[in-house]
């Protein structure tokens, strides 16, 4: 026999959770399909880097096109024949990330590289784009006699 309680705290919580991070479909979770980023601006270059945890890097695909780079990657499910799934909550299949590029980044040096599950990507700035010293002119403006 199973014993079971109500709690209502409980029920609104995972009903809470089941809406944030995703519901859950026999076993499995069904959340979207959107890959993590954090950006960072340097003096002369921004970089994002992309979460990408057991990625095949070979899957790992970077194009921009019209100012939107977009990153894709897929994971394909791995189970012997005699084995069945129990439970998952690993997503599978294809996730794609884009991002509108602003106009002083420089989209045709971009550099990418994958490193312990993050894909780091390197955006240079453009030279008009990076800060720059303005030269302050002194003097005294002559008067007109």
């Amino acid at each position: 026999m199973l014993l079971t309680s109500f709690d209502p705290f409980t029920q609104e919580f995972d009903r809470f959770a089941r809406r944030v991070f995703g519901t859950t479909n026999g076993g499995a979770v069904t959340r979207r399909s959107v890959i993590p980023m954090d950006s960072i601006r340097r003096k002369d270059e921004v970089e994002l880097r992309f979460d990408l945890p057991g990625i095949d890097p070979e899957s790992i695909e970077v194009t921009v096109d019209r100012g939107v780079l977009t990153v894709s990657a897929s994971r394909a499910e791995e189970y012997a024949e005699t084995e069945r799934p129990y439970r998952r909550e690993r997503m599978m299949g294809t996730f794609t990330r884009r991002v509108y590029l602003s106009d002083s980044l420089d989209s045709e040096k971009i550099d990418a590289a994958y490193t312990n599950g993050v894909l780091t990507v390197r955006l240079p700035l453009l030279e008009k784009a990076q800060p720059r010293k303005v030269e302050i002119h002194t003097g005294q403006k002559e008067i007109a006699a």
